[in-house]
């Protein structure tokens, strides 16, 4: 089946029924969930015990890569949820499509989640970051979540010879989340790397997580990040990103070409 013949996709649960409705943007899946289903898509979740259950953040650089990277891509067309964090994948799709995604800051996406977590009573492994940021991330949820069930925690230097063990471990440990951050050597790839080895739980990547939760980092306001200006504050901590914007003008060339490719058809 082609992009044209299954452009407006919906993620099942195994009985068949939508979690929610899925697009495409030029070939890379996109999820719609709706703040108010929010909850009981992931209760659903939370209750499949047969098949680990991967979650993307999706930024236009990620929707980017994987175009170019079958890897990746394989990935995110793989995982139960794929949610746009970016407003031009927002944008992208409400031009193809007609239909607006629902983009959910990285920050408050995982807290919600969290909470969703906690009202279930169910645990949760940190896996990323330094030892130090680790250690005040895992205090902090602590003391915001007092119900939740933190299991596990391991900083993302992971030594070659130790990572046996650790997979090990959070498979025997079975957290209802697995929450990724940065230091892990190959980020998502290492989730897609290890996808038969580790529990059957949610997996989340997610960046600068935790060391926003060891307020180490700020996180954007919601005023920048509803106008589309979050990058604003990257690029002055990176003025490289600046280069971003070739990728950015690729991106829309070829939203325009696909939507002069449907209207041919």
């Amino acid at each position: 089946m082609d992009e044209n013949q299954n452009e407006e996709l919906e993620s099942q649960n195994p009985d068949g029924q939508p979690l929610c409705e899925r697009v495409h943007v030029l070939g890379v899946p996109v999820d719609i969930l709706e703040e108010a289903d929010f909850e009981n898509v992931f209760f659903e979740l939370l209750g499949r015990k047969n098949e680990g259950v991967n979650i993307v953040l999706l930024s236009l650089w990620d929707l980017l890569r994987a175009r170019r990277n079958g890897e990746y891509k394989s990935y995110v067309q793989n995982a139960a949820l794929v949610i746009p964090i970016s407003k031009s994948i927002a944008g992208g799709a409400r031009f193809l499509t007609g239909k607006t995604p629902i983009r959910y800051m990285p920050f408050n996406f995982v807290v919600r989640l969290l909470t969703v977590i906690e009202q279930r009573e169910n645990s949760l492994y940190l896996l990323g970051g330094k030892p130090v940021i680790l250690t005040k991330t895992e205090k902090n949820i602590r003391q915001t979540f007092p119900k939740l069930r933190i299991i596990g925690r391991y900083p993302g230097n992971i030594k070659k010879q130790f990572e046996e063990n650790l997979l090990n471990v959070i498979r025997k440990s079975a957290p209802s989340l697995l929450l990724v951050g940065l230091g892990v050597h190959g980020r998502e790839r290492w989730l897609a790397k290890n996808n038969l080895r580790l529990n059957n739980g949610l997996r989340l990547w997610c960046s600068d997580i935790f060391e926003v939760f060891a307020e180490r980092k700020k996180r954007p306001s919601r005023t920048s990040f509803d106008s589309g200006l979050e990058w604003i504050g990257f690029f002055f901590q990176k003025p490289v990103r600046f280069f971003r914007l070739f990728p950015f003008l690729y991106y829309n060339f070829a939203l325009l070409l696909e939507k002069i490719k449907k209207k041919k058809h």
